[in-house]
């Protein structure tokens, strides 16, 4: 690649079709500010062309801690003999859900560890259920927007969930590089695995959402190339993807990992680069930004994201729910997120969606079947 530096039009220009390898490359290496900035702005309107200046809330309920899985990153893996193990009760977890609607967030995600036992299963669709018919109303006449984030399941689970009212599923694939995944990752889980699982998730009819951690140690920017050429090829609806943070209690713990400004920088550029590339999806601004960034969020916003996920886990059990460390909001009630991130969005110059389950425009492009 030259030394060239690519302006805004330029950049544009460039995503008009998918670009090769090399020049993902590039911008995932580059230190040039201009040249950032450009792709900032490239980036943005992108999204504003294609996604308009909405963002859109989901309001996350990590309902439940038990995981049945042990990657080396994850504070909640199930060797963490430290962490207090719960599941929220179903009447909680619902009237979480009720004050979500009743604010106008519009959707909510259900996220947890991962298990696969019938009686797991049997509680998300039930939730699922009970949340679809508790928050109908005059405005939102379906019920809120649901997310599930969940884990790998069979494609009849899957099926389940969807008929249980879910519609949208988040199942990041954390890396595509089969020798990076086995690193972090115990020997009972594997690349194929995930892969057949996202494939099963676009079968049973969801808006299919993955992502990768970003900066993680031995991860090269031609595997995060990678990573994006993957989210192309395989026309997902939705990305969650932040920098990787160690937690202590894990066997990534004391890794060397890159400074924080440099992982933090690398997951604003990911996020640019998955607005250019995909156009019209819904992209995330994590809290893993803002756990490196008091202002990570926002930035994750103009760079491209349109979706925020504010906390409304009961905040008794927030501190269980670590996945990694200096996780923000663990202390905050949900009227303060509330607040807090309405400036947040005004801050960028964008707008708070209400009431609005604010699905993928991707997904209906794709799939004229659910227009």
């Amino acid at each position: 690649m030259p030394d060239k530096k690519y302006t805004i039009n330029e950049v544009l220009s460039l995503f008009e079709e998918t670009p090769p390898k090399e020049v993902l490359i590039h911008f995932l290496t580059t230190t040039d500010s201009a040249e950032i900035e450009a792709v900032r702005i490239a980036a943005e309107k992108t999204l504003l062309k294609y996604c308009g200046d909405n963002v859109y809330y989901r309001g996350l309920i990590e309902f439940s801690n038990n995981c049945a899985l042990d990657c080396g990153y994850c504070g909640i893996r199930k060797s963490n003999t430290k962490v207090q193990r719960y599941t929220v009760k179903e009447d909680d977890i619902v009237k979480a859900a009720r004050w979500c609607a009743e604010v106008r967030y519009g959707s909510l995600v259900l996220q947890s560890g991962e298990r696969h036992d019938r009686q797991f299963i049997e509680f998300v669709e039930r939730i699922t259920k009970r949340i679809k018919q508790e928050t109908t109303s005059s405005i939102l006449p379906q019920g809120l927007g649901i997310t599930l984030c969940v884990g790998e399941h069979s494609l009849e689970t899957y099926r389940g969930f969807r008929d249980a009212g879910a519609h949208r599923y988040l199942l990041r694939i954390e890396t595509t590089n089969d020798e990076l995944f086995k690193s972090i990752h115990p020997n009972q889980q594997n690349l194929d695995s995930r892969l057949k699982s996202l494939e099963y998730l676009k079968e049973a009819g969801f808006q299919v959402g993955t992502g990768v951690m970003i900066g993680l140690p031995g991860q090269t920017p031609e595997m995060l190339a990678d990573d994006l050429l993957f989210y192309k090829k395989h026309d997902f609806d939705m990305f969650g993807m932040g920098p990787f943070i160690p937690h202590k209690d894990t066997p990534m713990g004391n890794l060397p990992v890159m400074p924080e400004e440099q992982r933090t920088n690398l997951g604003l550029m990911m996020i640019a680069l998955t607005r250019l590339l995909t156009k019209d999806t819904n992209v995330a601004a994590t809290t893993a930004l803002q756990a490196l960034d008091p202002i990570g969020r926002e930035k994750g916003l103009s760079f491209g994201a349109n979706i925020l996920m504010p906390q409304l886990t009961p905040t008794e059990f927030r501190e269980n729910y670590l996945l990694y460390e200096n996780k923000p909001c663990v202390d905050e009630e949900k009227e303060d997120c509330l607040n807090c991130l309405k400036r947040r969005v005004e801050m960028v110059g964008r707008i708070v969606a209400q009431d609005q389950w604010g699905d993928s425009r991707h997904f209906f492009a794709r799939n004229t079947l659910f227009s």
